[in-house]
């Protein structure tokens, strides 16, 4: 809270006030006659008349905290009202009666006070942890029971008359005990830090109960009403310090890291066990007892609070010092633990595979989109590779862009179950391509540790980043993609579509790595060769006639002697040539058949003829996914390969391939390619069981 400067005249009315103070102690020393008049019996009712206006001109001048200054403003003059009614009227009287008129301005001040230095409170302190209030909650009733045992004591042993006249006494030492105990808390609720608003506040709240608890003591302890003398400025002083208060700035509470010890509360801990040890051999009224047992009470909770947080610190800090803080995954120190935990067990001789990944392209990608990019890249497929990994062990990342599995499964699924991972760890988009590498061992067949395991393991790692490393064939693979983007940006989109969903086709039907990378790159050219159609014809609004469907044919082979042109590209090349023959021989350019097509050509020939049924297409009318499905389905054995065909209905019903777009069923999520690879050994026996039937 930020406060405006005190204006001049403001400034000037506070030293006035405490000038008067000092003044009037030196008076009372001297008694010097002449200034009565300054220092009579009425003067100090101008005085708290005049705090109290301070006060409330604070309230008025500033918004913030504006109706709890009024609360307090508005407590301050209900005792000086009382006071002037006192001062005026039962001044010198040796039997004051009680209740009076007096009593209802100075009980007043108390519900006012509470609920203004609530909302103070409430406003200043924000969020606070459990142990802190506990803490608060400690000193508040450990100074309660002291109050009690010395003020509360001495007022309860002579209390008498009039059950109206008991009950005003007994509210006195009770209502300043509640005041004192608001105080404290907020003290402990700041870290035992209180800035200078709150310790003026609190001070001027502190001399107010002194100087009403000492009148209350020396009332007790005479038949009559005793004059306190010197001791009534302590009072007065108290509402100077809280109208000061009110003019100065308040600060944010320190961090909960600021707090020094725990020596506080076991300072207040100690008194209130003090005091029920004194209450074992000496008389304590029940009040101070219940509230110094209370506080004893209030530290077995703060220790149980206390034991809480360690305890999920602790969990907090192994969690944080076994996984990579920004995927989530095990990290080097996870994966060390385990392997020696494995290599340490008697159980070590079961085979396990220990699988290193490095993600290729990931510092282009980092350079090109910057590192928050690259962040955001790494969680989306460590997420991927995560699910990809659990069915069958456990994933991590041990740096950067460095992935590692356990996997325990047999020799013979270790290349599907690899292959689903290196999809998952793969992304491609507009102007990026980020595809991984791996390495694998078996352990304990080809090592008898871990860092034997970890040093092969890398070695194969970067035997094949080799060759995989990017290369001509890679370059003129990412120019053709641009130029078909770039002519013809729909058939582009098709083409992707296509692509991603032959690769969940490809690692469905158990195609290892390289397999499903050509069946990738063949499925993301297979219309290449459309590019040296003519537009009279690719665009042609109205159906095409018979001469133009044999030129439009030919763009298979036109594919193909494009692809021929570079070395590299010459395997997939033959893929594309055949990516739209039939299973019955019916299909072009050559009208082979059955087995003789190859398998990356079925898989995109089905693959295709479902993304061009689920699209918009001019004269041809677009088909819900189950509809598309259901069609391929019947046809089945002529036009397509039942295994595709089968493979292809269980991505699809599995959600295990990105749908096209607006072809997803309700609840099906549109996901990257290898997002959803997480079920392979389920579906490759439903796979089986379907080919059987």
């Amino acid at each position: 809270m930020q406060l405006q400067k005190k204006s001049p005249g403001v400034r000037w009315v506070f030293i006035a006030l405490g000038a008067w103070t000092l003044g009037y102690e030196v008076h009372l020393a001297l008694s010097w006659g002449p200034l009565d008049v300054v220092f009579g019996r009425f003067a100090h009712d101008v005085v708290l008349l005049t705090a109290a206006g301070l006060c409330a001109l604070r309230a008025a001048r500033e918004r913030s905290e504006r109706l709890a200054w009024s609360l307090v403003a508005a407590a301050l003059l209900s005792w000086t009202l009382g006071e002037i009614y006192y001062t005026t009227v039962l001044h010198g009287d040796h039997a004051v009666p009680v209740p009076s008129p007096a009593d209802i301005g100075y009980l007043g001040v108390y519900p006012l006070a509470f609920a203004g230095l609530i909302l103070l409170l409430r406003e200043r302190t924000g969020h606070v942890s459990p142990t802190i209030w506990v803490d608060g909650v400690i000193a508040a009733l450990v100074v309660g029971a002291l109050a009690a045992a010395v003020v509360f004591e001495a007022v309860l042993n002579t209390v008498g008359g009039r059950p109206i006249s008991i009950a005003t006494n007994l509210a006195y030492p009770l209502c300043d005990m509640l005041l004192l105990l608001i105080v404290v808390t907020a003290y402990a609720l700041r870290r035992w830090r209180p800035d200078r608003s709150a310790m003026l506040l609190g001070g001027g709240i502190i001399c107010f109960w002194a100087a009403d608890s000492i009148y209350l003591v020396a009332t007790a302890q005479s038949s009559g009403y005793t004059e306190a003398g010197a001791l009534e400025v302590i009072g007065w002083i108290g509402f100077i310090l809280v109208a000061l208060a009110a003019w100065e700035p308040s600060r944010p509470a320190r961090s909960e890291e600021d707090v020094p010890n725990i020596a506080i509360p076991i300072g207040f801990a100690t008194a209130g066990l003090a005091l029920l040890i004194y209450a074992t051999v000496d008389h304590v009224n029940p009040l101070a007892v219940a509230l110094a047992g209370a506080a004893i009470l209030a530290v077995i909770v703060r220790l149980i609070i206390t034991f809480r947080e360690n305890v999920r610190m602790l969990r907090e800090s192994r969690r944080d010092a076994m996984s990579d803080a920004l995927t989530g995954l095990g990290n080097r120190r996870h994966l060390m633990i385990d392997l020696d935990r494995r290599f340490a067990a008697a159980s070590a001789t079961e085979p396990f595979h220990l699988v290193l990944f490095d993600l290729d392209g990931f510092k282009l990608y980092n350079d090109r989109f910057g590192h928050p990019a690259g962040d955001a890249l790494l969680v989306r497929v460590g997420g991927h590779f995560r699910a990809a990994i659990a069915p069958y062990g456990s994933a991590y990342r041990i740096g950067g862009d460095e992935f590692c599995a356990l996997i325990e499964i047999g020799e013979h699924k270790l290349e599907s179950v690899m292959g689903a991972a290196c999809a998952a760890l793969s992304e491609t988009g507009d102007g990026f391509s980020v595809k991984t590498s791996c390495g694998s061992v078996c352990v304990p067949a080809e090592a008898g540790s871990a860092s034997e395991a970890l040093r092969l393991a890398d070695m194969r790692l970067y035997q094949d980043k080799a060759q995989r490393r990017e290369g001509p064939g890679d370059q003129t693979h990412s120019a053709l993609l641009q130029a078909i983007r770039e002519r013809h940006p729909d058939l582009h989109q098709h083409l992707s579509e296509v692509a991603d969903l032959a690769r969940a086709v490809a690692v469905q039907m158990g195609l290892g790595p390289r397999e499903t990378s050509a069946v990738v790159r063949a499925a993301e050219l297979h219309d290449v060769g459309k590019i040296a159609i003519p537009d009279t014809i690719l665009d042609k609004p109205g159906p095409l006639n018979e001469r133009e469907w044999e030129y439009m044919e030919r763009h298979t082979l036109l594919g193909e002697r494009i692809l021929a042109a570079a070395p590299a590209l010459r395997g997939i090349s033959e893929i594309v040539r055949a990516s739209h023959e039939r299973y019955d021989g019916n299909g072009y350019p050559d009208g082979v058949a059955g087995e003789r097509i190859p398998l990356g050509a079925r898989i995109i020939f089905v693959c295709d003829a479902f993304n061009s049924m689920t699209s918009e297409r001019p004269y041809t009318e677009r088909r819900t996914a189950r509809e598309a499905l259901s069609e391929i389905r019947r046809c089945a054995g002529s036009q397509f390969d039942p295994q595709v065909v089968v493979a292809l209905g269980i991505v699809l019903d599995e959600g295990l391939a990105p749908w096209p777009a607006d072809a997803a069923p309700a609840g099906v999520p549109r996901e990257p390619p290898g997002a959803l690879l997480t079920r392979r050994a389920r579906e490759q026996a439903r796979t089986r069981r379907a080919l059987r039937v």
